[in-house]
């Protein structure tokens, strides 16, 4: 089974075990946390993947991350069941899986924004009023991201569609349109 599969089935559990137990956003910040750290240290990620070490030592690892911070019931259950069943490699994917569920159960659209400039509030209230447009969800996270080179105007993903109306498309279209010769005899 892929990597994909097996995090979305555990993610759903978890899901459905923290919304059984009234915790789904004690679980969800613990989730958001482990996301978090796995993306800032790479050493976290592949300890969890490495299996030369034991799954009692990456389940302490886990533990001690969680100490200061304090995690759910329910997540420190979650990490032993991972770690009895040998499926730590996953579980980075496992918590941006829970994050996708948790957007997708109270209904938040996450859309990332590209431009050359940094975003007004008009300009962000907007683009929120197009997404939800676009997505039918009742509140949009957006991801606001600056790249010059795009010139001008903005690149807008959501899911998998993806508005661009940059000045630097648009240049390529063209150029790709005038490399053609259309008075060319087509004898």
């Amino acid at each position: 089974m892929s990597n994909h599969r097996v995090a979305y089935a555990y993610a759903k559990s978890l899901m459905e075990l923290a919304i059984e137990r009234g915790q789904l956003e004690e679980v969800y910040q613990d989730f958001l946390h482990l996301a978090k750290m796995a993306r800032s240290n790479r050493d976290l990620e592949l300890a969890m993947k490495n299996p030369i070490i034991s799954s009692d030592k990456k389940l302490k690892i886990l533990k001690a991350l969680y100490q200061e911070r304090g995690a759910t019931e329910a997540t420190m259950s979650f990490f032993e069941i991972i770690c009895r069943k040998n499926r730590e490699l996953v579980l980075a994917d496992i918590a941006r899986e829970f994050q996708v569920q948790y957007q997708m159960h109270n209904h938040i659209q996450v859309a990332e924004v590209t431009t050359t400039f940094p975003l007004n509030d008009a300009l962000r209230a907007e683009f929120s009023r197009i997404v939800l447009e676009i997505s039918g969800m009742k509140e949009v996270k957006l991801s606001e991201k600056i790249n010059p080179d795009l010139i001008g105007g903005f690149i807008l993903k959501v899911n998998d569609r993806q508005l661009d109306e940059s000045l630097s498309s648009k240049l390529r279209a063209l150029r790709v349109q005038f490399s053609e010769n259309h008075y060319e005899s087509k004898i």
